[in-house]
Order: C-alpha cells, then structure tokens, then sequence
C-alpha cells in the first residue's frame, strides 16, 4: 500500500494540486491547438508552439528546466552534470533557440522562396518596407511609456510589428528569453489574423478613388540582377549593422541559391525538407518556454495589447508614406500596396490584392504589393539588428 500510495503521489495528476497554474497552460494549449487545427492559424508553426507550450506544463514530465538558461546565459556545466537538474529533451532542442541557430535556418527557407523581382523592378517600394516598421519602433517606445517595460523588453515587444516571427524569435532569444514564450504566440497569432486586421486600417486612411488607382506592369527583371541582388545587400546591409548579418545573411543565402540557377537541389532542400524540419524543432522550443510562472502574468497581456498595436501602426506607416509620395510621384502608386510592407509574405501581398480588387475588378496589385512585402522582411531584419546593436553591448 505504502508503495501504491508513493506511486500515486508521483503521478502528475497528484502534482498539479501544488501548482494549479500549470492546468490553466494546458488548456490555453488546447485552445492554442484548436485555432491551428480547426481555424488554421499558421497552423504549421502553432500547432508546434502548443504543444511544446503542453509538454513543458505537463507536471513531473522536466522535459524543460529554466535554470539551464537563467539570467540570459546558458549554463553549460549544468548540462555536464553539475548540480541537481537532470537536463530534458526540450532543454536540448531549445539551445537552437538560445543561440540563434533556427530562426538563421528559417530565414534560408524564406528567402528561397522569395522572390525579390517586383522588389528589384520598382525600388521606391523599399520605401514603404521601410515606412512599415514604424509599427516596431512607436510600440518600443509605448511600452516603454504606457507599461514601464525595460528597453531588452520593449525591443522584443516592438518588433512583433514586423510581422515576422523568425525575426521575434531571433531578437527575443537575445534581449529578453523570458519572454519568448508570449512573444511568440502573439506574433504568430497575429500573422495569422492579418486578413482580418489591415483592411479596416486600410479603407480608413484610403478614399474610394485611391483604392481603385491602377498600376502599371512591372519591368521584367534580368537574371544578372536577380543574382547580384542578395550579394549587394548582404554587403551593404552587414557592413551598416553587423548584428544584422546572420539575419540577412541567411535570407539572401537562400535568395541566392534560388536564382543561381546552378543549386537547384540546394534550394529545393532549404525550402522542403530543412524549413520542415526547424519549423518543427523552433516551435517545439519556443512552445516550452511558455512556463506558468511566465505566461501567466499582467506582462503577457501588455503584450498581446501592443501586438496589435504594433500591427496596426506597420499598416498604417506603409499606407501613408504611399499616399505622401503619390504628392510628388506622375505614376501613382496605389496606397493599398503601402500596407504590405509588413513581412508577412504573402499574406499581407494578397490582402492588398482583394481589397483592391473589391473597388475595382480591374486591379492587379498583388505583384506591386509583393515588393514592400519582401522589403518588410528586410526592413524587420534591419529594425532587428539596430535593435541588437543599441542594447547587446
């Protein structure tokens, strides 16, 4: 009987009566589950994120110990065996996360299956990629003001208007690990909800007669451009903010191996069976920072407010600066395309094209819209790096 009753004591069902808190995470990653699932919210990396989110809340399970990676540092004599902590599998899979590996490799898949030609065809679009950050930086400074947050926090806050996971991902992991968890989930849930957040911003700051401004065809793009194009802002970009190379680095390694047209199985690879599998090992990991102790809190649903915040303001950056440049531009440029320009490739592209194609059965805006799409994944890579560069001294 002695042993039975042992037995049971040490049964998670037995454990979570000492800490409730873990039941509520369980069930926010049953819900978090069934939004992937059933309403396909970026099911493909939130339906990783939930479940490691219930594998590091399971009770007993320690597939995840947060004193590995304490104060910001892994501790790798722990990992050795030093001390009391028996290290877990999700332990092992998040030292990608920690130490900038998976988000670098995402960035290689995305950018393989990138195509910057529209971005190369019509260069003023790098503006409205550009304009678009201004999401990041307006919630870094909100929080900062509004929640008191440190600034290693408002940067990792702030950048979730990118629109960008991998690149949350990647500057969180720096600035702020303990945040990575509600981070994340709001990034992703928010990219998900893009169709159902940037059209009302649009239609507010658009007049009907905006919205049904057609463009003209693109040039076509040479090879040669196509090739050089990654190389030049690989240079340019790391030679202005290092700590932005990895990130760039790797999306144009990917670009490249896209458009070389001599590693076409390399490319192939990067963008099936590598990006599959550091989807799976990336969510897995972010999903088990996602503690009780963490998610749990007034901080978390700071966040999630300035998420959408910060998505709403990336929108409405990139439709403004369109119609201030439409003051001085002969050909104009529909302002619709402006919202794209956060990186939520090619969500944020097509939701240009159906609201502009609802004013105007004639408009073909998707190819316009896809160059302040791609720039946006630059111009988030390069908010990261200023961001790292600013606060990882």
């Amino acid at each position: 009987m002695k042993a039975i009753g042992g037995f049971l004591g040490d049964t998670g069902f037995a454990l979570i009566a000492n800490n409730w808190k873990v039941l509520i995470m369980i069930l926010i990653s049953f819900v978090l589950m069934y939004l992937a699932i059933v309403k396909k919210f970026e099911p493909l990396l939130l339906l990783p994120i939930a479940f490691g989110m219930l594998l590091t809340n399971l009770p007993g399970a320690g597939m995840y110990n947060a004193e590995l990676f304490a104060d910001g540092h892994v501790h790798w004599e722990m990992f050795g065996g030093k001390g009391n902590i028996t290290p877990g599998l999700l332990d092992y899979l998040y030292l990608g996360v920690k130490l900038g590996i998976y988000p670098c490799l995402i960035f290689i898949g995305v950018g393989a299956m990138t195509d910057f030609g529209p971005l190369i065809a019509n260069p003023k679009s790098l503006l409205l990629g550009a304009a678009a950050q201004l999401g990041i930086f307006l919630t870094f400074f909100g929080t900062r003001i509004l929640f008191g947050f440190t600034p290693f926090e408002a940067a990792s806050t702030g950048i979730i208007g990118g629109a960008d996971g991998p690149t949350a991902i990647f500057v969180t992991s720096k600035l702020a690990p303990e945040l990575l968890g509600p981070i994340a989930v709001a990034a992703y849930s928010y990219m998900a909800l893009v169709p159902v957040i940037q059209p009302p911003i649009m239609k507010l700051l658009t007049t009907k007669k905006e919205r049904m401004i057609e463009m003209k065809q693109l040039r076509e793009v040479s090879k040669t451009e196509k090739i050089i194009f990654p190389i030049v802002v690989t240079a340019f970009v790391s030679l202005l903010l290092p700590s932005a190379a990895a990130l760039i680095g790797s999306l144009m390694l990917g670009n490249l191996l896209r458009e070389c047209g001599v590693a076409e199985r390399l490319s192939k690879t990067v963008q099936n069976e590598l990006m599959n599998i550091v989807t799976v090992f990336l969510g897995i990991s972010v999903g088990a920072t996602a503690t009780a102790d963490i998610f749990l809190t007034m901080k978390t649903i700071q966040i999630i407010i300035m998420g959408v915040v910060a998505f709403g303001f990336g929108t409405a950056g990139g439709v403004l600066l369109a119609k201030i440049m439409n003051l001085f531009l002969k050909n104009k440029i529909n302002p619709l395309i402006g919202s794209a320009g956060v990186s939520a490739v090619p969500m944020a592209a097509r939701v240009s094209q159906v609201v502009g194609q609802k004013e105007n059965p004639r408009n073909f805006l998707l190819m316009h819209a896809m160059g302040p799409n791609v720039a946006g994944v630059i111009g988030s890579a390069i908010a990261a790096g200023a961001f790292l560069t600013l606060f990882m001294r």
